[in-house]
């Protein structure tokens, strides 16, 4: 808001400037050239203040107002010597004065800093400040020269004289210097680019153009000569800014059709809550992990306009959109140090801070979605391994033991085998039925489904060899929940005491399960030797992190060496 009154407030000044001035200057009725004055005269605020109104943190816009204001108050200092001054034939050295300025900044600065009222390298800032320097040298020397005399301009005080016109004359070179740049820039720049400093380059001659209209038109030419004058002295610059910025999308501003009406639409690039948006929908239809990322990739890409964009993981890992031609011009690291996204050059201008601002602010929802990728691409591969661990139990246990029973009934069959073989055949049938109903419960827990978590966890600690304590919190017992999340809870729990035996010798384990907070949580705790947590790798438990994570839960490890264990684990549920 406080950057819409200030470019609305600079604006008016210089609108008020330009029409008092010109007014003040020739009288009602004005004449048509005055009129026309007036009205080119008012590009330039108008163009400044709609820039720096829908662009506020781009200078350009900024600069603009600056040279109308300078314009405006030149105006208005002439108009109102002209009107009020005490005694005719001399002119006023503030609106003098602001008229340098005007000139200096619409010949030199307008056309070096365009498009986003930055230089083109650091090359350029000696010129920048000598072109300051000049302006500042050239309107500095007219206000100390005070009133000057049109009939005898050697009255203006020497010192003043000499500073006045060494910079104006720096500032003429300056400006020679800035105009051949802009050529080469135009004639050096890709062929993106080359388009928006071809508009530049056709303002600034014609804006020089106008000069040499406007001075045969003072020394008698025709009227038409100071028309073509005014326009391309004070309405080329202006145009060929406006035209470039809608030709090109350079502040993201482009001109809409709708109906029959011509609008001028902004905010051509989406906001971080429309590419959210559409970000959502691609993970609607679950597409896969290298997938996502290429898709994460291809809306940054499109968000900021750029000729390529990548997504880089921490593991190296990198997917990228687009035609990737050269180095990265803006980096943004992925916050939680998951990676970094990468962007090319913008296809018309440069990248800018809101264009930074955006990215950071992308950043985040773009951490969750590769935390979720790579979330996502460790289920997949527990499950892969827990299929192949089935298997492989198939195949060296059951399997084996079927086929063996198969021989045996063959051969049983063929020999007329007795009552023994029979009996050693039924008790080898009892035992692979055994095995098969141990390999299915630790698919999946037949207590799990029938009883509940509870039941199954107290099952599971039954047949522990080492004394084992289960303490269930109140109404927990009869409680039932979704299976993903007992079957999350029951796993990690049992994982967690095979661990305890296993690993850690220990002798007393104690098994905790409570609902607290909205939270599931499941406590594992024994007395055995403990692990240095920085040096020990957690193979058994890090896909089961992976699957309370994925529910919205977490795993906590608490340990050290000689003091034993503790997991938690908890999940959401609801009430």
């Amino acid at each position: 808001m406080g950057s819409r009154l200030i470019a609305g407030f600079l604006a008016a000044i210089a609108a008020a400037g330009v029409v008092a001035g010109a007014l003040m200057e020739t009288g009602l009725p004005a004449p048509f050239l005055q009129w026309a004055f007036i009205v080119l005269a008012l590009l330039f605020p108008a163009l400044g203040w709609l820039l720096a109104v829908r662009r506020p943190l781009i200078p350009y816009g900024w600069l603009l107002l600056a040279t109308a204001v300078s314009f405006g108050a030149g105006t208005l200092g002439v108009g109102f010597e002209t009107r009020f001054a005490p005694v005719a034939g001399f002119v006023n050295p503030v609106g003098a004065a602001m008229y340098a300025v005007y000139y200096g900044l619409n010949s030199i600065f307008v056309p070096l800093l365009f498009p986003e009222g930055r230089l083109p390298s650091r090359r350029w800032r000696p010129v920048a400040w000598i072109g300051a320097a000049a302006i500042a040298a050239h309107a500095g020397g007219i206000i100390m020269m005070g009133p000057i005399s049109l009939g005898n301009p050697t009255t203006a005080p020497l010192p003043a004289a000499v500073m006045a016109s060494l910079g104006q004359l720096t500032a003429w070179a300056v400006a020679v210097i800035v105009a051949v740049g802009l050529v080469v820039r135009w004639r050096r720049s890709g062929r993106a680019e080359r388009g928006q400093y071809a508009w530049m380059v056709a303002g600034a001659t014609a804006n020089l153009a106008g000069f040499v209209a406007l001075a045969v038109f003072l020394v008698g030419g025709h009227e038409g000569w100071g028309m073509a004058g005014l326009t391309g002295i004070l309405g080329s610059l202006p145009a060929a800014v406006a035209v470039a910025v809608v030709r090109h999308q350079l502040l993201d501003i482009r001109i809409g059709i709708r109906g029959s009406r011509l609008l001028m639409v902004f905010d051509v690039r989406p906001t971080v809550g429309e590419v959210l948006s559409r970000f959502g929908s691609v993970l609607d239809d679950s597409p896969e992990p290298v997938e996502l990322l290429g898709r994460l990739a291809a809306a940054v890409r499109v968000a900021l306009n750029t000729t390529w964009a990548a997504v880089r993981l921490a593991d190296g890992a990198r997917v990228v959109a687009g035609h990737e031609d050269g180095p990265a011009a803006l980096v943004v690291p992925v916050r939680g140090g998951l990676g970094q996204l990468e962007c090319g050059p913008r296809e018309y201008g440069a990248l800018t801070a809101e264009d930074r601002r955006f990215l950071e602010a992308l950043a985040v929802p773009a951490g969750l979605a590769i935390q979720s990728d790579g979330l996502a691409a460790r289920l997949v591969n527990a499950q892969e391994a827990e299929r192949r661990r089935i298997e492989r139990n198939i195949h060296d246990g059951v399997q084996q033991q079927l086929v063996a029973l198969i021989a045996g009934l063959e051969l049983a069959r063929a020999t007329g085998g007795g009552p023994r073989m029979l009996a050693e055949l039924r008790e080898q049938a009892r035992q692979t039925l055994a095995d098969l109903r141990e390999l299915a419960a630790g698919i999946h827990p037949s207590a799990l489904g029938q009883g509940g978590l509870v039941e199954a966890v107290e099952e599971r600690c039954a047949r522990l060899p080492v004394p084992t304590k289960v303490s269930v919190g109140e109404g927990l017992r009869a409680a039932r929940f979704p299976d993903e999340v007992e079957g999350a809870m029951y796993f990690t729990v049992s994982e967690a005491v095979a661990n305890a035996l296993k690993h850690a010798a220990a002798t007393r384990i104690e098994v905790r399960l409570a609902r607290e907070g909205g939270r599931l949580r499941a406590t594992v705790s024994d007395d055995g030797k403990g692990f240095d947590l920085a040096t020990t790798v957690r193979r058994g438990l890090s896909p089961l992190s992976d699957r309370l994570d994925a529910l919205g839960g977490r795993l906590e490890i608490v340990s050290e060496t000689g003091k034993g264990t503790r997991m938690m684990a908890w999940v959401p549920v609801d009430g």
